[in-house]
C-alpha cells in the first residue's frame, strides 16, 4: 500500500513503513459504549450495576473488569466506561438508565464518542511511547490496566490487553490526528494495517 493511502483511511488494510512487521494496527469497532456514574460506597448503586451489567464495577484506579458482554474501564472514583465485547450492540439502555437512576446513579450512551485501535506486536509499546508520557513497561502498566493520558496533544484512553497488545481510544473528532501520529511513529518498524475487528 502506498504511504499516501495508508495515511488517509485506517479501515483500509495494507502495510506502512519499513518492510518488517513490527506492529499490527486495526480499528477495534465499538458497537455499544455506556458511561456509568455513581458511588460504589452506596450499596444500592453497586448492587444495581452488578445486576444490570453482570460484572462488578472496578474500584481500584486504572483497572478493568470483564464479563461476557462488557469490558468495564475505570475512569474515575465515580465513573466507568462499559464497552460491548464481540461487536453485537447491547440494548435496553433506557431501561438500564432508569434502574440505575433509581439506585442513585446515572447512565449515558456514548457509543459514537470514540474511535479505537488495537496495537499489537514487538514494537506496539514503542509506537505508543513515542506519543504518550505513560510508563508502558509491563511491570508498571500491567495487563488489565487502563489510563487516561495523551498521545501527542490529544487526550486518549489506553488499555493494556496483554503483554504485547493495547487498545487506544480517542474522541472521534481527533481520530485522524492520532492515526497520522501513530503511523509516523510506526513507520521505522513496519506496520501491518488489518481490517476492522469488533472490540473485545
Amino acid at each position: 500500500m502506498a504511504e499516501r493511502d495508508s495515511l488517509h483511511d485506517w479501515r483500509q488494510p495494507g502495510h506502512h513503513g519499513a518492510a518488517a512487521a513490527g506492529v499490527t494496527i486495526a480499528e477495534a469497532t465499538i458497537a455499544t459504549a455506556w458511561n456509568a456514574q455513581g458511588s460504589v460506597a452506596h450499596g444500592a448503586f453497586a448492587d444495581a450495576a452488578r445486576a444490570l451489567f453482570g460484572v462488578g464495577l472496578p474500584t481500584m484506579p486504572n483497572t478493568t473488569a470483564s464479563s461476557q458482554d462488557f469490558r468495564v474501564l475505570w475512569l474515575g472514583p465515580k465513573s466507568w466506561l462499559l464497552v460491548a465485547r464481540g461487536g453485537l450492540p447491547l440494548v435496553d439502555c433506557a431501561a438500564k438508565r432508569e434502574a440505575l437512576n433509581a439506585a442513585g446513579g446515572a447512565l449515558f450512551d456514548v457509543s459514537a464518542a470514540r474511535i479505537a485501535w488495537t496495537l499489537s506486536g514487538t514494537y506496539a509499546a514503542t509506537v505508543l511511547a513515542k506519543g504518550c508520557p505513560l510508563d508502558l513497561d509491563a511491570r508498571v502498566f500491567e495487563p488489565g490496566h487502563c489510563a487516561q493520558s495523551l498521545y501527542g496533544h490529544v487526550g486518549v484512553l489506553l488499555v493494556r490487553n496483554d503483554a504485547s497488545a493495547f487498545t487506544l481510544m480517542v474522541a472521534r473528532s481527533y481520530a485522524r490526528d492520532v492515526w497520522h501520529a501513530m503511523l509516523h511513529a510506526a513507520a521505522p518498524y513496519g506496520a501491518d494495517l488489518r481490517p476492522p475487528a469488533p472490540y473485545g
